[in-house]
């Protein structure tokens, strides 16, 4: 994957706002992340206003319901032409097959090549004592390693993960599998409500393949100048990891 395709915007925006600001960046970032808010207010229009600019877009609906429905949902998605989708890995190993199937049908019934699906693991605002909050005992990590195998097991094409356990779930899952990375943050950026973040050079040469970038770009004075330095950082991070 080349640097330009290891780079997803996360489009948290008003819609006219989000194009216009990957028409911005469009020469550095080749992933658009079209996520849950902006897909409930326009439906399949917010995939194609990026997909007809030449984007890849990362579909980030996080479904998680039970396997037909699921299903059902991962086809309609699969003809959107988009080439990412999110499901919750919790949601166990028959519900991500489920995704993985259906998003394989829709896609070749519209003729498109099927999204990868991107099983969530634990969600990046999450520490250990939000996890035990909701009844998970174990660490942050051990919980990632266990939804990553189930997730690998069950046909997913990549993962969700922070960057701080990318190299250890790459030893989990191997080689093959995108491992996707939010709460990226460039050194001296504010974390916001992401609670495990790294630097766009660290979550690559940790094995990461996708990393996803929001208001690093989005909140910044010169957004393309913003852009073009995380894509520097990454053309450089992938340098030494393939040397």
């Amino acid at each position: 994957m080349s640097a330009k395709d290891s780079i997803a915007l996360a489009a948290d925006l008003p819609l006219p706002e989000a194009i216009a600001l990957y028409d911005e960046i469009k020469a550095y970032v080749g992933v658009v992340k079209v996520g849950l808010s902006l897909f409930v207010e326009h439906g399949p229009a917010a995939v194609t206003a990026f997909t007809s600019r030449g984007a890849r877009v990362f579909l980030d609906l996080k479904l998680h319901d039970i396997p037909n429905t699921v299903e059902l949902a991962a086809k309609a998605a699969g003809g959107l032409g988009v080439s990412f989708l999110t499901v919750h890995a919790s949601g166990g190993e028959h519900m991500v097959r489920a995704a993985v199937d259906g998003a394989s049908a829709g896609a070749k019934a519209a003729g498109l090549p099927a999204p990868r699906i991107l099983a969530v693991t634990v969600l990046t605002s999450m520490d250990d004592p939000t996890l035990q909050s909701v009844g998970v005992e174990d660490p942050a990590l051990l919980q990632v390693e266990r939804l990553a195998a189930l997730s690998a097991k069950a046909g997913a094409g990549g993962l969700v993960c922070s960057a701080r356990e990318v190299s250890d779930v790459r030893r989990v899952v191997g080689p093959e599998l995108v491992l996707c990375t939010p709460g990226i943050r460039p050194k001296g950026a504010a974390s916001n409500d992401q609670a495990r973040v790294e630097t766009p050079a660290s979550a690559i040469e940790a094995g990461a393949t996708l990393l996803v970038v929001g208001r690093p770009i989005s909140q910044a004075k010169d957004r393309a100048a913003a852009a073009k330095a995380i894509h520097d950082e990454v053309v450089a991070a992938l340098g030494r990891t393939h040397t």
